[in-house]
Protein backbone atom coordinates (compact mmCIF):
# COMPACT_ATOMS: atom_id res chain seq x y z
CA UNK A 1 0.00 0.00 0.00
CA UNK A 2 1.35 3.61 -0.31
CA UNK A 3 0.70 6.57 1.41
CA UNK A 4 -2.01 9.06 0.57
CA UNK A 5 -1.26 12.48 2.24
CA UNK A 6 -3.72 14.93 2.95
CA UNK A 7 -1.24 17.47 3.57
CA UNK A 8 2.40 18.08 3.30
CA UNK A 9 2.26 21.43 5.07
CA UNK A 10 5.34 22.68 6.82
CA UNK A 11 4.62 23.63 10.57
CA UNK A 12 3.41 27.09 10.66
CA UNK A 13 5.80 30.12 11.55
CA UNK A 14 3.30 31.61 14.40
CA UNK A 15 3.88 30.19 18.20
CA UNK A 16 0.22 29.00 18.38
CA UNK A 17 -1.14 25.77 19.22
CA UNK A 18 -0.28 22.65 16.78
CA UNK A 19 -2.51 19.70 16.43
CA UNK A 20 -0.70 17.10 14.66
CA UNK A 21 -3.41 14.46 13.14
CA UNK A 22 -1.98 11.14 11.70
CA UNK A 23 -4.16 8.51 10.33
CA UNK A 24 -2.50 5.10 10.18
CA UNK A 25 -4.05 1.70 8.67
CA UNK A 26 -3.39 -1.66 10.42
CA UNK A 27 -2.64 -4.58 8.54
CA UNK A 28 -4.82 -7.76 10.54
CA UNK A 29 -3.40 -9.52 12.65
CA UNK A 30 -1.09 -6.68 13.71
CA UNK A 31 -3.78 -4.43 15.78
CA UNK A 32 -2.01 -5.37 19.10
CA UNK A 33 1.37 -5.15 17.89
CA UNK A 34 0.30 -1.65 16.74
CA UNK A 35 -1.59 -0.50 19.72
CA UNK A 36 1.38 -1.21 21.79
CA UNK A 37 3.52 0.57 19.21
CA UNK A 38 1.23 3.69 18.87
CA UNK A 39 0.92 3.95 22.69
CA UNK A 40 4.62 4.20 23.06
CA UNK A 41 5.70 6.52 20.44
CA UNK A 42 2.52 8.76 22.08
CA UNK A 43 4.00 8.06 25.97
CA UNK A 44 7.51 9.32 24.57
CA UNK A 45 5.97 12.39 22.46
CA UNK A 46 4.51 13.51 25.89
CA UNK A 47 7.88 13.25 27.65
CA UNK A 48 8.97 16.44 25.06
CA UNK A 49 8.98 20.16 26.19
CA UNK A 50 5.78 21.63 24.64
CA UNK A 51 3.99 18.17 23.81
CA UNK A 52 0.61 19.31 25.68
CA UNK A 53 -1.57 15.69 25.44
CA UNK A 54 -2.29 13.29 23.03
CA UNK A 55 -4.66 10.94 22.01
CA UNK A 56 -5.19 7.21 20.51
CA UNK A 57 -8.65 6.56 18.48
CA UNK A 58 -9.46 2.85 17.30
CA UNK A 59 -10.12 1.86 14.17
CA UNK A 60 -13.81 1.58 13.78
CA UNK A 61 -13.20 -1.76 11.74
CA UNK A 62 -12.28 -3.10 8.26
CA UNK A 63 -10.38 -0.77 6.59
CA UNK A 64 -11.11 2.04 8.93
CA UNK A 65 -8.06 3.67 10.15
CA UNK A 66 -6.68 4.37 13.66
CA UNK A 67 -5.86 8.15 14.27
CA UNK A 68 -3.11 9.01 16.80
CA UNK A 69 -3.35 13.03 17.55
CA UNK A 70 -0.56 15.40 19.37
CA UNK A 71 -0.79 18.63 20.81
CA UNK A 72 1.94 21.05 20.89
CA UNK A 73 2.19 24.43 22.77
CA UNK A 74 3.73 26.03 19.31
CA UNK A 75 5.35 24.91 16.30
CA UNK A 76 9.21 24.59 17.89
CA UNK A 77 7.50 21.96 19.67
CA UNK A 78 6.00 19.96 16.82
CA UNK A 79 9.05 20.46 14.92
CA UNK A 80 11.64 19.04 17.88
CA UNK A 81 9.50 16.03 17.92
CA UNK A 82 9.49 15.24 14.38
CA UNK A 83 13.13 15.89 13.89
CA UNK A 84 13.81 13.62 17.26
CA UNK A 85 16.07 10.46 17.22
CA UNK A 86 13.74 9.28 19.64
CA UNK A 87 11.20 9.44 17.29
CA UNK A 88 13.15 7.99 14.34
CA UNK A 89 13.98 5.43 16.81
CA UNK A 90 10.13 4.65 16.80
CA UNK A 91 9.96 4.53 13.37
CA UNK A 92 12.78 2.53 12.74
CA UNK A 93 11.33 -0.53 15.31
CA UNK A 94 8.11 -0.89 13.28
CA UNK A 95 9.30 -1.07 9.56
CA UNK A 96 6.94 -2.62 7.35
CA UNK A 97 5.70 -5.04 9.50
CA UNK A 98 2.23 -3.81 10.95
CA UNK A 99 0.86 -0.22 9.67
CA UNK A 100 1.09 2.08 7.00
CA UNK A 101 0.43 6.12 7.42
CA UNK A 102 -2.45 7.27 4.86
CA UNK A 103 -2.86 10.71 6.10
CA UNK A 104 -1.38 13.36 8.31
CA UNK A 105 -2.84 16.98 8.77
CA UNK A 106 -1.08 19.34 10.80
CA UNK A 107 -3.69 22.36 12.21
CA UNK A 108 -2.99 25.48 14.21
CA UNK A 109 -5.90 27.66 15.82
CA UNK A 110 -9.26 27.23 15.09
CA UNK A 111 -8.54 25.08 12.15
CA UNK A 112 -9.47 22.55 14.92
CA UNK A 113 -12.82 23.33 14.68
CA UNK A 114 -13.09 22.94 10.59
CA UNK A 115 -11.04 20.02 10.08
CA UNK A 116 -12.95 16.48 9.40
CA UNK A 117 -10.78 13.50 10.32
CA UNK A 118 -10.20 11.24 6.95
CA UNK A 119 -11.02 14.57 4.55
CA UNK A 120 -8.58 15.15 2.04
CA UNK A 121 -10.69 18.90 2.19
CA UNK A 122 -8.06 21.96 3.33
CA UNK A 123 -8.76 23.88 6.37
CA UNK A 124 -10.72 26.92 5.07
CA UNK A 125 -8.91 30.00 5.04
CA UNK A 126 -8.60 32.01 8.31
CA UNK A 127 -10.73 35.04 7.23
CA UNK A 128 -14.10 32.47 6.88
CA UNK A 129 -13.12 30.49 9.85
CA UNK A 130 -13.49 33.86 11.89
CA UNK A 131 -16.55 35.04 10.15
CA UNK A 132 -18.16 31.69 10.81
CA UNK A 133 -17.11 31.85 14.42
CA UNK A 134 -19.21 34.75 14.70
CA UNK A 135 -22.50 32.83 14.43
CA UNK A 136 -21.73 30.28 17.24
CA UNK A 137 -20.47 32.87 19.63
CA UNK A 138 -23.40 35.33 19.86
CA UNK A 139 -26.03 32.95 20.56
CA UNK A 140 -23.46 31.55 23.61
CA UNK A 141 -22.79 35.13 24.77
CA UNK A 142 -26.34 36.48 24.75
CA UNK A 143 -27.77 33.21 26.48
CA UNK A 144 -25.18 33.23 28.78
CA UNK A 145 -25.50 36.69 30.13
CA UNK A 146 -29.26 36.35 30.70
CA UNK A 147 -29.37 32.89 32.43
CA UNK A 148 -25.28 32.51 33.41
CA UNK A 149 -24.20 35.78 34.18
CA UNK A 150 -26.65 36.62 36.99
CA UNK A 151 -26.28 33.89 39.44
CA UNK A 152 -22.34 33.16 40.48
CA UNK A 153 -21.75 37.60 41.55
CA UNK A 154 -21.77 36.36 44.71
CA UNK A 155 -17.92 34.61 43.87
CA UNK A 156 -14.79 36.18 43.55
CA UNK A 157 -14.37 37.44 40.49
CA UNK A 158 -11.61 34.96 39.08
CA UNK A 159 -13.54 32.12 40.70
CA UNK A 160 -16.76 33.50 38.32
CA UNK A 161 -14.91 34.17 34.92
CA UNK A 162 -13.39 30.48 34.95
CA UNK A 163 -16.86 29.26 35.40
CA UNK A 164 -18.24 31.06 32.44
CA UNK A 165 -14.94 30.79 30.14
CA UNK A 166 -15.27 27.08 30.82
CA UNK A 167 -19.12 26.54 29.86
CA UNK A 168 -18.36 29.11 26.88
CA UNK A 169 -15.88 27.07 26.20
CA UNK A 170 -17.92 23.32 26.06
CA UNK A 171 -20.50 24.88 24.37
CA UNK A 172 -18.04 26.25 21.54
CA UNK A 173 -16.48 23.36 21.13
CA UNK A 174 -19.34 20.27 21.13
CA UNK A 175 -22.38 22.54 20.74
CA UNK A 176 -22.44 25.43 18.92
CA UNK A 177 -18.59 25.23 15.96
CA UNK A 178 -20.06 21.66 14.95
CA UNK A 179 -23.32 23.32 14.25
CA UNK A 180 -22.12 26.03 12.26
CA UNK A 181 -19.63 24.25 10.60
CA UNK A 182 -22.01 21.97 9.50
CA UNK A 183 -24.00 24.34 8.33
CA UNK A 184 -21.45 26.04 6.42
CA UNK A 185 -19.56 23.58 4.93
CA UNK A 186 -20.38 24.48 1.39
CA UNK A 187 -19.56 28.27 1.74
CA UNK A 188 -16.18 27.22 4.11
CA UNK A 189 -14.85 24.90 1.75
CA UNK A 190 -16.57 24.45 -1.51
Amino acid sequence: MTAVSLEHATLPADTGEVTLLIARRVEPGHEAAFEVWAKGILESAAAFPGHLRYGLFRSSGGDAPWFLVHRFRDAAACRAWQESPERATWFADCEGHHHIEVARRTLTGMETWFAEPGSTRPAPPRWKMAVSATPAIYPISVLGGLFLMPHPTALPLLLNSAITAAVFNVLMTYVAMPAVSRLLRGWLTP
